[in-house]
């Protein structure tokens, strides 16, 4: 668009020192000049005039949040008899998260192959993007760690807090807990601290 603005006012400017080197007693030839001078400034002008529009509309494009097609994959190992993990699966799929349920057989064997101890185990096991999900971790924690991408193992919730997703049960009050980090020598540190409203 800049290009052939320029190219506009190159034209333009040539155009205005031609019709000032004319022949001036050539008065149909004048007025044709200054028609072709007036075509010209208006082209220029409305050039000029659409550039806010598409700065407007790129503007409005690039503020779009992505699409959930451009979310990771969630690939979620769980018993077969696991509700909760279920509800966890279908509330990270609402999130955006495409899916991957996996039924296991020995999940305590999983778990101790992925790092988690039985202290920072819950009832499933996620993996996303090379990070570990232990439990009912919400979508914005995991969020969170796709973007900041720390030097983890991953994220646990561990136990089953009450409340958290997945973990929503009517008539039962919603329990505060942390979303631990899970550094690659098995230590913790709080990465999240959920609290109900």
């Amino acid at each position: 668009m800049q290009s052939t603005i320029d190219e506009l006012l190159v034209l333009t400017i040539k155009i205005s020192k031609e019709a000032s080197t004319y022949d001036q007693e050539s008065v149909t030839g004048g007025i044709e000049m200054k028609r072709v001078y007036l075509g010209v400034l208006m082209a220029l002008f409305f050039a000029i005039l659409s550039l806010p529009v598409n700065a407007q509309q790129a503007a409005t494009i690039i503020e779009q949040p992505l699409s959930p097609s451009t979310r990771p994959k969630i690939a979620i190992y769980r018993s077969e008899s696991c509700g909760c993990c279920t509800k966890w699966g279908e509330y990270i799929e609402a999130e955006g998260f495409p899916i991957q349920d996996k039924v296991v057989k020995d999940m305590d064997a999983f778990k101790q192959a992925n790092g988690i101890t039985p202290e920072l185990a819950s009832c499933h096991t996620a993996v996303v993007e090379g990070y570990v999900v232990e439990g009912h971790v919400p979508a914005a924690s995991i969020n969170k760690m796709l973007d900041e991408r720390p030097d983890i193992r991953g994220l646990t919730a561990p136990g089953m807090p009450m409340g958290s997703p997945g973990m929503e049960t009517a008539g039962i009050k919603a329990e505060a807990f942390n979303v631990l980090a899970i550094a690659n020598d098995g230590t913790t540190t709080i990465y999240d601290q959920i609290r109900p409203k």
